[in-house]
Order: C-alpha cells, then sequence, then structure tokens
C-alpha cells in the first residue's frame, strides 16, 4: 500500500551535527544520558505506538482536514508528540520546514547508518532529535495511534519483561549441569545462627536452634541431600580414633598439625605466591571472610572466579593445603572444562557423563592433606560422622555425641550447623548430606589409585574418574592447566599411598565396601 504513495518530500541533512543522545519513554518524556551509549530503542514501544503501514497511509490522507485544527492547537502549545515506525523502505520529510512533516522511518533510511538508534522529539513542535545526528524539521502531523490496542500489547510486553527478569534471576547452572554451589549454600545458610548460638551457649547446650532462612531452599534441594549414608561410618569413627590416639585430643591434633591461626596480611602474601607460582594471579578474586562455614569457597561471582577464605580456621600449616584444594583442584578443573564438548549441561547429558561428584570433592580433599607430615583425614571423616548423627539425632544431641571427638564448644558449633543446615526446627531429627562426599570421594579415588591417570583427570575438566578412559578420546587436552604438585607423578604417587598408611586403610577392606 505504501508503494502507491506519491511523495514529494525530501529528506534534510542538518549542517550542524547533534551529538546529545537521548532517548524516549513509553511516556514519551525526555531523558538525556549526558554523554552516556544509548540503549537501543524498543522495537516494541514503537510496535505499539504504531501499528502497521495502513495507518500511516489513512493518517496521510487526513492530513488536510487536520491542518486546520493542529495549527490551532500549536497556537495553544497542545500538539501531541508521537513517533510513527512503518515498514517503508525510505525516511520521507518535508520540503516546507515550518509547515507541515511526514516521517516514515526504517532501517534502510533513517537509521541505515547504525543497527539501532533512538529517537525523540523534542520540545519545540519543529524539531525531531535522532542519536544518529540526524535533524528532521517541519511541522508536526497530527499521527494517530489506538491507545487501547497499545496499552493491552504493552501489558503484555511487560509480562514477557518479568517473566524474562524471573527466568534471569533464576540459579544458573555450573559447568557439572548442576545448580551452582553458591546458590545452594545461600539458600540453606541460617540468617539468624549468631542469635541462635547465643541462646544455645547461654541455655549449657541444651536449647535446640530455631533457623530462619531469607530464601530458603526448595523442598526437592532439601529432599536430595536429606539421606546419609552408613557406607564408610565404621572408618571415619577409625580414623578419628587413630588420630586421637597418637596427639590425645583434637584441640592438640589441630594445633600440632595446622599450626596457629595466620593474619589477614600473611593470608594475603601466601595466596599471592601460591598463584604466582600456579601462573594464575590476576585471574581470581579474593575475599577473606569471619562467617564462612567452611573453611574456603570457590565460586563465580558477576562471571570473576571468587576464592573466599574464613580467616578463623586459616592455620599456617594448613593455608598450602585450601588452596591446593580450591585452586590446584576446582578452579584449574573448572577452567579446563571449559573448553571441552561436555561443558554444558545438555553436552553432559549427550556424553552421559556420570555427576562430578564425589570425585571433584574427593580429589580435592585429597589435595588438602597432600604432602604433610601426618596426612589424616580427620575433617572429612568428622564431616561424614556428623552428617550421618544428624539424621537420626536433635541438635543437643548431635552437640554432645560429637564431643567424644571435639571439646571446644565453638568447633563443635561449627560441625553441628553444617550437618543441621537446611533445617528450621533442629529439635527434629535431620541432616544436609551433602559433606559425606568428601570421604566418599576419597575412598572411591584410593581405591582405584593405581588405574586413574590423575593428570588426564584434571585435564578433562569436571568429570568423575569413571568416564576417564571412555571420553578421553573426545577430550580437548591442548592448553590444558595442571598444577605444580600434579606434574610429578612419582611423588605424588608415594603419598596417596602415606595416606593410606596414616589412616590405616588398606586395599582389601577398600575392595569390600566399594563395588
Amino acid at each position: 500500500m505504501l508503494e502507491s504513495i506519491c511523495v514529494t518530500e525530501k529528506l534534510h541533512w542538518p549542517e550542524v551535527e547533534l551529538t546529545r543522545k537521548s532517548m524516549l519513554n513509553i511516556n514519551h518524556k525526555l531523558y538525556s544520558d549526558h554523554g552516556k551509549s544509548v540503549p537501543e530503542l524498543s522495537k516494541v514501544i514503537l510496535r505499539n505506538t504504531f501499528i502497521t503501514g495502513t495507518s500511516s497511509y489513512n493518517v496521510l490522507l487526513q492530513t488536510k482536514e487536520k491542518k486546520q485544527h493542529l495549527q490551532k492547537q500549536s497556537r495553544h502549545g497542545q500538539e501531541k508528540k508521537t513517533l510513527k515506525v512503518s515498514k517503508a523502505s525510505t525516511a520521507f520529510h518535508t520540503k516546507d520546514n515550518y509547515k507541515k512533516k511526514s516521517c516514515l522511518q526504517s532501517s534502510d533510511g533513517l537509521f541505515a547508518r547504525r543497527k539501532s538508534s533512538s529517537c525523540l522529539y523534542s520540545t519545540k513542535p519543529s524539531i525531531m532529535r535522532c542519536s544518529q545526528s540526524i535533524s528532521i524539521r517541519g511541522s508536526h502531523l497530527g499521527l494517530l495511534h489506538r491507545p487501547k490496542t497499545g496499552l493491552k500489547r504493552r501489558q503484555g510486553i511487560s509480562n514477557v519483561k518479568k517473566e524474562k527478569e524471573t527466568a534471569l534471576s533464576k540459579p544458573e547452572t555450573n559447568e557439572g549441569g548442576t545448580r551452582k554451589k553458591c546458590c545452594i549454600l545461600n539458600a540453606i545458610k541460617p540468617s539468624n545462627v549468631e542469635r541462635e548460638k547465643i541462646k544455645f551457649f547461654k541455655s549449657e547446650f541444651t536449647y535446640n536452634p530455631q533457623f530462619e532462612y531469607t530464601t530458603p531452599a526448595r523442598p526437592g534441594v532439601l529432599e536430595k541431600y536429606s539421606h546419609a549414608s552408613d557406607r564408610f561410618l565404621q572408618q571415619a569413627i577409625n580414623i578419628m580414633l587413630r588420630a586421637l590416639k597418637k596427639y590425645g585430643s583434637y584441640e592438640k591434633f589441630e594445633q600440632a598439625t595446622g599450626g596457629s591461626l595466620v593474619p589477614k596480611k600473611q593470608i594475603r602474601y601466601q595466596v599471592r605466591k601460591y598463584m604466582e607460582r600456579e601462573g594464575c594471579l590476576g585471574e581470581i578474586v579474593v575475599h577473606l571472610s569471619e562467617d564462612l562455614l567452611s573453611r574456603a569457597s570457590m565460586t563465580v561471582v558477576n562471571g570473576c572466579p571468587t576464592l573466599t577464605i574464613n580467616i578463623s580456621t586459616a592455620r599456617e600449616q594448613w593455608l598450602e593445603g585450601m588452596l591446593k584444594h580450591e585452586i590446584g583442584t576446582h578452579y584449574f578443573r573448572g577452567m579446563n572444562n571449559s573448553q571441552q564438548p561436555w561443558n554444558t549441561s545438555n553436552g553432559r547429558k549427550k556424553y552421559g557423563l556420570k555427576p562430578v561428584n564425589p570425585t571433584e570433592e574427593g580429589l580435592a580433599s585429597i589435595h588438602s592433606v597432600l604432602f604433610r607430615k601426618d596426612p589424616f583425614l580427620w575433617r572429612a571423616a568428622l564431616l561424614y560422622y556428623t552428617v550421618y548423627q544428624a539424621s537420626c539425632m536433635s541438635f543437643v544431641e548431635l552437640f554432645k555425641d560429637v564431643g567424644q571427638f571435639v571439646k571446644d564448644p565453638n568447633t563443635r558449633w561449627d560441625y553441628c550447623v553444617r550437618a543441621k543446615r537446611g533445617w528450621a526446627d533442629t529439635s527434629q531429627p535431620g541432616c544436609f548430606s551433602k559433606d559425606q562426599v568428601y570421604l566418599d570421594g576419597i575412598l572411591q579415588i584410593l581405591k582405584h589409585r593405581e588405574s586413574i591417570d590423575f593428570c588426564l583427570l584434571t585435564s578433562m575438566g569436571k568429570i568423575s574418574y569413571e568416564d576417564v578412559d571412555r571420553l578421553k578420546d573426545f577430550a580437548v587436552l591442548e592448553n590444558a592447566r595442571i598444577p605444580l604438585f600434579l606434574q610429578d607423578k612419582d611423588r605424588y604417587m608415594r603419598y596417596l599411598e602415606k595416606i593410606m598408611q596414616v589412616n590405616a586403610l588398606n586395599d582389601a577392606e577398600l575392595a569390600m565396601i566399594i563395588d
């Protein structure tokens, strides 16, 4: 229909470039960004205001009838400012700059210089400004639109935007196709933990904390991690009893094997030196915290790998192992995973990958104690034991039971909160069982240590040790990042044997309890 219109107006290019960028909102109000980049003017807004090319044609036919009325409105400063977009391939403008104007804009005409633009009518009826420094002059033409339809469409668009925002606010998935750790851990972290700790200590350990959560985890998540296993319970108890037999108490074991707490300045220095050695300095944001339930956590915040360290548990002889755990294992495997064909949820399904845990946390936990003089698997054992007991005990009962291994009430509190997190009423039996994956993964990897290619396991990213042989032909191994402690295979294997010996583990026993 537009092809039948006889156009006699010409496009006017201004002699002076108008550089101030502005944008038009839905209510046709003027906003200036004072030099900042201007986002693309929503095509939806334009579509809502001007429905079809047919409307433009009808308006042109009504020009003469409306001319007198419009001039009267212009004298009283009550003209309506509207914007018109049609499917025409050219922009038309009046030859007489101050008498009449018809503007039919398209991507091939007025906005041909850029992919997106922002058009805006000024407060003066004779000037329209565009972010492309294009000026069109002329009097306003009464371009009509259908407000009811536009309103409905704007409401529909608003709903769509809300749906998109909701979708974006949902937790993302990590390379393993599972919910990001930070989302789960944030959801199950009590918001009133300090207040409940005060009540618990004032009651002389007889009050069951009532935890509250800012954003409670979904029932499905809690259900997934509510089932504890006793598969390695005896091994966990034996490991702790063996350590207590040698050191007398957990507190003495902690002091002898961990050393003194490290001040913030020294933590930053050691982290920097470690990252320099591993060639990742400047790649990771480091945060120091006092309220982290774990000793450290590697997450992704705003697209940046972020290492958060709990300064209240950072001991001089344990700090290196923590960095091997978080950076040498989690970070490097994550980086290597990003170049694999299974680096997405769909990719993992396509190649039939097994869950990344317990391999991921088991491998990282082995690296935590690697090269220690006495590489006891105490923490993994106590976490496994505490979770199992929490599944059949109240908080008060659990706190008392853990006392046979840990005397310090603050340390016991931390372990019990980890096991009971996610639950509101801790007087009831219940647990968060994820902490059992550490010992589970350690024992499975130790059982198969002779057949696992640990460099390949790291190079292939976030995969289970069970998938290495099957998928190695599909792996992208160029530029794979391997931590220094893995590059001396003989030394690495010798220390795996030492871990077996110190914790009184043997192959026959592992073969019986692991399929």
